[in-house]
């Protein structure tokens, strides 16, 4: 298991790197002028050129790629000198010839071209509101799809059977961004009287006589009903599948001849059995909602990811948009490990090679 990992885990930065790669040479053909945007309309040459200097958008392409990959990557080629390596927060390995050496560090993300903030802070500051939403949609799929996968198997080929089948169908077809629209017009303005939700608001929120931060979880269900659509669907159309196939075997048969009850027979013989798949799904689900939630987020003003990702893209600031985009390609990395190593240890026959 522990070569696995590691074999997994030099993908993984293998997988970084490209998108790394990709996103940095995607970013320098959008249109529009950092440099410009920050200096101003009428600022001078001299000015920009300053600005463009500081930030290192004066080099030649090729050359802040390198010095980019140098920084984030966890050993690159720094000074020497104990302020280069505090910097990075690193180790000397090997020193270099010259006043360089080789440092084992953690990833430098660079600092905000709009803040000037460490990207990241800035990324763990809108972190928890992204985990919390991707959380919520996770366990509100999970529950209401094994439910209803469960009732459209007992209930196979009748009409309960056939709405569950075409609704989750609707939910795989329609695009998140679409669902998320119809059910924040729907439920948080239509219906805002009846249901007592609104279009945006956050999960914690600051009470402004006493300053004092609360949870308000009714801001949660909105945003997770429409990130949770599509998994929920998924989930349904996955456990339905597996319970008739359990349902049909041998060991269930023989079960009910010896007189056990159906429910004992489904509760604790065929559902034990048919949920190996549905928890791989679920913990596969988790990175791709994280990821998913960029544009949910966006569309209910909510604090996460998304929201300082989107509007980082529409301000040009290059470094926040390549942090938050390894940071979720990271979580992808060490979600799938894990599901893949937990999937080995629910299923004895599997066998990590």
């Amino acid at each position: 298991m522990l070569l696995f990992i590691l074999r997994r885990l030099l993908h993984g930065i293998l997988i970084l790197a490209g998108v790394a790669l990709t996103v940095f040479l995607l970013f320098q053909v959008l249109p529009g002028d950092p440099v410009a945007l920050l200096a101003g309309q009428r600022s001078d040459v001299a000015t920009r050129a300053a600005i463009a200097a500081d930030l290192g958008l004066d080099q030649p392409v090729p050359v802040q790629l390198a010095g980019y990959l140098n920084d984030v990557s966890p050993v690159g080629v720094h000074p020497r000198d104990s302020a280069g390596v505090a910097r990075y927060g690193g180790v000397t390995l090997l020193p270099l010839g010259g006043e360089r050496a080789v440092v084992l560090k953690k990833p430098y993300l660079r600092r905000s071209f709009q803040s000037n903030k460490d990207v990241l802070d800035i990324l763990l500051d809108h972190f928890d509101g992204t985990l919390w939403l991707a959380l919520a949609a996770m366990l509100l799929a999970a529950v209401l799809g094994i439910g209803f996968g469960i009732v459209a198997a007992l209930r196979a080929h009748t009409w309960v059977d056939r709405t569950l089948l075409t609704v989750s169908v609707l939910g795989i077809s329609v695009p998140s961004f679409v669902a998320a629209i119809l059910i924040a017009m729907t439920f948080g303005f239509y219906w805002s009287h009846w249901t007592g939700l609104s279009l945006t608001g956050q999960l914690f929120e600051t009470d402004p006589f006493t300053a004092e931060s609360h949870v308000v979880w009714r801001n949660l269900l909105l945003p997770a009903l429409a990130l949770g659509v599509r998994p929920l669907a998924v989930i349904v159309q996955l456990t339905r599948s597996s319970m008739l196939d359990v349902l049909s075997q041998d060991f269930v048969r023989t079960a009910r001849a010896k007189g056990l009850s159906k429910p004992r027979t489904v509760w604790h013989h065929a559902l034990q059995n048919a949920l190996n798949p549905v928890v791989t799904a679920v913990s596969g689900w988790l990175a791709s909602l994280m990821a998913g939630a960029f544009f949910i987020e966006y569309i209910f003003n909510w604090k996460g990811l998304g929201t300082v990702t989107l509007r980082a893209v529409e301000n040009l600031d290059f470094p926040v948009v390549m942090g938050a985009t390894l940071f979720v390609a990271f979580l992808f990395v060490v979600i799938n490990i894990a599901v893949d190593v937990l999937y080995a240890v629910l299923d004895p026959r599997v066998k990590l090679n």
